[in-house]
């Protein structure tokens, strides 16, 4: 890596963790570059703005977390339920780390930013829905999977309750940031299962 993309990665994980954090708002360009070790009139070589900079973090966000958590809990080598479960199990622990780290549950992270710059930024708006489609299609595929090996007890149309499984496992998150109770998730996000249908058969 070259002394210059070293010098955006590190605005990259600096923005990254004083926005999920904080929040978009409460973080500007200054406190971003401060925290990276990297003057303003870098920061601007890299990025147009604070928000095409942001634009790449959540780019940044999409890749760990399918690399971390997405493509680790659905590995086909469970069944389709048990899969479900194992991603529960890595959601939970790893807002219990945060909190350990910031005296906070964080929540999603593009669920934050979706609820603070929907309204105000087209940008980012479309692309947290990109990074929430992506959570989207993974769930079909288990989804589709449950289906063939009998674990889906619901016929509604599999698409519907992918996005039934997003917008719960989302309201949890948000559930247990107010709250700041990381056990929250480990009590309510199972019942996703009942929720869709899915149940095991081992």
């Amino acid at each position: 890596m070259s002394r210059g993309q070293q010098t955006k990665q590190r605005l990259l994980d600096s923005a990254q963790q004083l926005m999920y954090s904080r929040s978009y708002s409460d973080v500007g360009v200054q406190e971003i570059c401060k925290d990276a070790k990297v003057q303003k009139g870098s920061f601007y070589h890299f990025f147009p703005s604070k928000s095409a900079l942001t634009v790449e973090v959540l780019e940044q966000l999409k890749m760990q977390m399918i690399e971390n958590i997405l493509l680790p809990a659905f590995a086909k080598d469970l069944t389709p339920a048990k899969r479900f479960e194992r991603f529960i199990e890595y959601a939970y622990q790893y807002q219990v780390q945060l909190k350990e780290e910031f005296g906070y549950v964080l929540g999603c992270p593009m669920g934050n930013i979706a609820l603070e710059m929907s309204t105000q930024d087209e940008t980012i708006r479309k692309k947290v829905e990109l990074l929430f489609e992506s959570i989207f299609e993974v769930f079909v595929d288990v989804l589709e999977d449950a289906k063939a090996a009998g674990e889906l007890e619901n016929n509604s149309d599999i698409n519907e309750l992918a996005q039934a499984a997003l917008a719960y496992g989302e309201g949890v998150l948000m559930l247990a940031k107010t709250r700041n109770d990381p056990e929250l998730i480990k009590r309510l996000l199972p019942k996703v299962a009942d929720l869709i249908g899915l149940k095991s058969t081992t």
